[in-house]
């Protein structure tokens, strides 16, 4: 089952367990360009321009594992997912669960939020409006 956080209880659990991954599952363009949490490791749960969603991101994910937290039981890592908004986190949250893992979480609002009454994002919730940290390439 894919439990729900909104962006501040996410911040919590990783700086109360330092071995948690934070996913940041957005494309390339919006990992390198809108920005991304500190600490965030990419693996998009798509890409464009086909938008499909990647076969090989369970796999992926795994490696990030492998190399980041190596000795550590993987299904017990507690693996954050977080989009721009929490849709796409929720598919890749979904996916990491039937893949074995435990202990998934799905970032809700994600790292730019709900678009307001104007269609805009970034000023009624998310990472960024919580102000936490994060970073542009």
């Amino acid at each position: 089952m894919v439990s729900e956080l909104n962006p501040k209880q996410a911040w919590e659990i990783l700086r109360q367990r330092p071995d948690a991954l934070l996913l940041d599952v957005r494309s390339r363009v919006e990992f390198d360009y809108v920005g991304h949490p500190l600490g965030a490791v990419h693996v998009p749960w798509q890409e464009y321009p086909d938008w499909r969603a990647d076969p090989e991101f369970v796999a992926k994910v795994a490696h990030s594992l492998e190399t980041l937290r190596p000795g550590s039981a993987p299904e017990e890592v507690p693996l954050l997912a977080m989009c721009r908004s929490g849709k796409r986190s929720e598919a890749a949250a979904r996916a990491l669960v039937a893949a074995g893992y435990r202990h998934v979480y799905n970032i809700m609002e994600g790292f730019e939020g709900d678009r307001d009454a104007d269609r805009h994002r970034g000023s009624i919730n998310g990472w960024r409006f919580h102000g936490l940290p994060w970073e542009q390439t």
